[in-house]
């Protein structure tokens, strides 16, 4: 869960105020801003208000909270900022609104006048569902729910990728290599900016000089280019720092390339990478992974639960990902950045908003409060032997005979797989099954062994449900293999 108290500016705010906070992103030169967003839905700001950038109407700094009326009830759903800074949100109905620095017409609205106040970005974004936004230093991008990304601003090394150096007042399409190809995730770094595709493959277009596009060269790049070095895996995940990136594959791999005067690469020295670059080779996989353009820091959490740290944390420079006790990557940020700024928007849970069926599906594989694990496939899962007791008559002779609170076991499963394993247990803690038919041949299977006759059922019907034309023949070898009683 992420505590907001971690970030020194929110030891402004009364506990009351702490308490109602559902998101919060820190910003600024020396995280000196900051917005968030409470129960109610209403939007309130605080801090110095540099190039009007908390959106007040005024240049008033301020320590006491004030209310962005215009955002109350829009229900933000992605924000950035930029080095201006100037701000820039969607909303969950994909309108885009922005504020604050606009020397080089990064808020988008044909400008270059100081945005005091939010307003919506309308110029080709009016008809479109915008999902994701990204701020380099002084450049904006837009993704809509298309696939489509727009880019505006600042130009001078073709981060807005348009093919040539002029700002760009407006948002404008990118295309050349995007042209009818569908983007899921973008990401900018100062001058630099990234895309990944549907199809796991990278782009990055903008400055280069230190290798942070990945492409082999430390050559500007005008329009998007692919990372051809990535052609082998399916990227999912690329955040950017100030000058390096950083992508986290399908399969838990993570790669990093560009600046490394820190060590915010992870490599072990302080080497620029023109090319992306495999590190945490042996760590456990990696399932987050985390930078900001306003910082040299970078982070990283994985299956297990275990945070990473490196690069520039606390003026020091870590050259190598180092364990941290931390719960969550923006703990780094807000410990051990500079600034300490947030990476992205935060969302902060409330326990005591839970209820007992919400908590038990919150802590379903959680490794902070397991007191035992099982390793199926080489991988592990997390659970609670008091839930296992209780739930499961298997379980319950299991333990029956050695059950101790303390201790701390792994169990080996090798007769099921890991996939039909880990859906068994999330049964336990959830009463859902969310499995493919073929899978569920398997659970029906284990459920059968465990005697769980709930399970059996609710196996047996997503089987039948689940029965095509393409898939009966495959379903009914799979049955035999299995002897499961299907009907």
């Amino acid at each position: 869960m992420v505590d907001v108290g971690k970030w020194p500016i929110f030891t402004l705010l009364s506990s009351q105020e702490i308490a109602s906070i559902r998101k919060a992103c820190v910003f600024g030169t020396s995280a000196n801003e900051a917005l968030y967003v409470t129960e109610d839905d209403e939007v309130f700001v605080f801090g110095l208000n540099y190039s009007n950038c908390l959106g007040t109407g005024d240049n008033q700094s301020t320590l006491t909270p004030k209310k962005l009326e215009a955002l109350c009830g829009k229900k933000i759903k992605s924000l950035s900022y930029g080095s201006g800074p100037h701000v820039l949100l969607s909303t969950e109905d994909g309108v885009v609104y922005a504020w604050g620095h606009n020397g080089y017409s990064q808020l988008g609205n044909g400008t270059t006048n100081q945005g005091i106040a939010p307003i919506q970005v309308c110029t080709n974004l009016l008809i479109k569902q915008v999902v994701e936004v990204a701020c380099g230093s002084h450049h904006s991008m837009a993704l809509a729910a298309d696939g489509e990304v727009f880019a505006w601003g600042y130009n001078n090394c073709g981060q807005v990728g348009s093919g040539s150096t002029a700002n760009q007042p407006t948002p404008r399409k990118v295309t050349h290599c995007l042209h009818i190809k569908r983007v899921v995730g973008i990401a900018c770094g100062q001058t630099s900016s990234m895309a990944v595709l549907d199809t796991g493959e990278v782009y990055g277009w903008g400055y280069n000089g230190n290798g942070q596009l990945g492409l082999g060269n430390n050559v500007n790049q005008l329009t998007p280019l692919r990372v051809a070095a990535l052609h082998s895996v399916c990227v999912n995940q690329i955040v950017c720092g100030y000058a390096h990136t950083l992508a986290l594959t399908d399969e838990g791999l993570l790669y990093a390339w560009g600046a490394n005067t820190y060590g915010q690469l992870g490599t072990g020295n302080k080497n620029n990478l023109l090319n992306p670059t495999h590190i945490m080779v042996e760590k456990e996989r990696v399932v987050e992974i985390a930078a900001c353009h306003s910082a040299h820091t970078s982070a990283a959490k994985t299956q297990g639960g275990h945070v990473y740290m490196w690069g520039q944390c606390r003026g020091q420079s870590v050259v190598l990902p180092h364990l941290t006790h931390l719960s969550c990557t923006d703990d780094v940020f807000a410990c051990f950045a500079s600034p300490a700024v947030s990476w992205r928007l935060l969302s902060v849970e409330h326990e005591d908003f839970l209820t007992v069926a919400e908590s038990l599906k919150k802590e379903f594989d959680s490794p902070e409060t397991a007191d035992l694990k099982f390793r199926i496939d080489g991988k592990y899962i997390h659970v609670h032997k008091a839930v296992l007791k209780i739930r499961c008559e298997h379980f319950r002779s299991m333990f029956q005979s050695y059950w101790n609170e303390d201790m701390k076991e792994v169990i080996e499963i090798d007769q099921f797989s890991y996939p039909v394993y880990r859906a068994f247990l999330q049964f336990l803690y959830t009463d859902t099954v969310d499995l493919p038919p073929e899978d569920a041949i398997g659970l029906l299977d284990l459920a059968t062994s465990y005697c769980e006759n709930r399970l059996k059922k609710l196996c047996q019907h997503i089987i039948k449900q689940g029965i095509t034309v393409e898939n009966a023949f495959s379903l009914f070898s799979a049955a035999v293999r299995y002897d499961a009683e299907v009907m």
